[in-house]
């Protein structure tokens, strides 16, 4: 006899990698581009730096807003409160087309509920753990993180600009780094980039030297722009590693259209 179980085949990634004519959102750092969307936003996320979209993460308002700077095309993914998930492609542009995109159910490129799949009677299922690997867990946990007390692993301090490590978190499959920027500079810092790199052996001894890029998976209140006497706290997400006995953990922040750049190492 043939029984039906319920396994979890969907996933977001999967989902806009199919999606081939994905329509185009323009922005620029002059102007707020608003979304409005037939359902209150849950999540929204851009996948590239050069973007930042803002909405109400408390109230789950219908729209959020849009900006950029000039740098490489990117993409916005958006799931509201009711599951439906939209997805675009988005590009700086100096002359905007249109300020405002009312966003059409009819656009979604799905649902991120669970599809049924038939499963012949003794297979064996194995359910991986990828529920936690979703972004709506990122998103919790991180939110967690940042109201939980403030740690203090390491602290770089460069032209008035300080950069804190302040907690390390292993949770299953990822490690969380927890990071503040303060700037005291007088000047605002706008952020071209930041790193994390795991380091092995000694600059001067270059046949020994190693430093590993490693992959963020995920971002959470990342800025764009750090104004002067302000602060911004912000966590990082990547694969879990463990730092062995000769490695050392690299954080670089670069600034963008400027010379400032701070390496801070544990």
């Amino acid at each position: 006899m043939k029984v039906i179980l319920i396994i979890t085949t969907f996933l977001i990634s999967n989902l806009i990698w199919a999606q081939p004519d994905l329509d185009t959102i323009y922005a620029n750092e002059h102007k707020n581009v608003a979304l409005f969307f037939p359902n209150p936003i849950r999540q929204g996320i851009v996948g590239n730096d050069d973007f930042v979209f803002t909405y109400d993460r408390e109230e789950q308002q219908y729209f959020g807003l849009l900006q950029a700077r000039p740098g490489k095309e990117g993409n916005f993914l958006a799931i509201t409160n009711d599951g439906q998930v939209y997805a675009y492609i988005l590009k700086y542009s100096g002359q905007l087309p249109k300020f405002n995109y009312f966003i059409q159910e009819s656009e979604s490129i799905g649902n991120e509920r669970p599809m049924p799949v038939r499963i012949e009677q003794n297979t064996r299922v194995k359910f991986s753990d990828t529920i936690k690997h979703n972004f709506h867990f990122y998103q919790k946990f991180c939110e967690r993180l940042l109201a939980s007390y403030r740690g203090d692993i390491v602290t770089k301090r460069k032209k008035g600009i300080k950069l804190q490590l302040q907690k390390m978190v292993y949770h299953g499959c990822d490690t969380y780094l927890v990071l503040e920027i303060l700037n005291r500079s007088g000047i605002d810092l706008e952020i071209d980039y930041l790193k994390v790199y795991t380091v092995n052996g000694n600059k001067k001894r270059k046949a020994s030297y190693q430093r590993l890029e490693q992959e963020i998976i995920y971002k959470y209140h990342l800025p764009l722009l750090v104004t002067r006497g302000h602060t911004q706290r912000f966590v990082y997400v990547l694969p879990k590693f463990v730092l062995g006995d000769n490695e050392r953990l690299e954080i670089e922040l670069k600034e963008l259209n400027g010379h400032r750049k701070i390496a801070l190492v544990r």
